[in-house]
């Protein structure tokens, strides 16, 4: 399968997340080419400060041991903050791919600089998803991003 394809699979958790009236950014976690883990973020929902899209996206993958992590592809619809960013590297986690980072740029740097590998997908209908969300709800975007 594809970025494109797995991708797809963390806008539809975007989507979903929208849909319930949370932050749309979906994630999926991707093991030898199978979906071990799919998540979006649900502050709102569940009232959880942490529960961003990648977080519940690990969550739900349940407990991997440190090989599966090495092995893994996470896939995000927004560039990671500082505490997903942490986690991708405290589990070592390779590769992480982007659907956009227009909207929000966050530690890739840090990350690169650890030897993850960083994929944009640069995708349009992520962008303006995003983009939308952040011009109708402001006070919740400012939130999840912590200022």
């Amino acid at each position: 399968m594809s970025h494109e394809t797995f991708m797809q699979k963390a806008l539809e958790q975007a989507q979903k997340s929208l849909s319930e009236g949370g932050i749309p950014i979906g994630s999926v976690l991707v093991i030898d080419n199978k979906i071990v883990g799919a998540g979006h973020n649900q502050r709102v929902q569940q009232k959880n400060p942490i529960l961003h899209g990648e977080m519940d996206c690990l969550q739900n993958a349940g407990r991997l041991s440190a090989k599966d992590y090495k092995k893994s592809t996470l896939y995000t619809t927004l560039s990671p903050c500082a505490m997903c960013s942490g986690t991708v590297l405290l589990y070592e986690i390779p590769t992480v791919v982007l659907a956009e980072n227009h909207n929000f740029k966050g530690e890739e740097e840090l990350l690169k600089s650890r030897g993850v590998q960083l994929i944009n997908l640069d995708l349009p209908e992520a962008k303006t998803m995003m983009a939308d969300f952040i011009t109708n709800h402001p006070e919740l975007w400012n939130e999840d991003i912590g200022e």
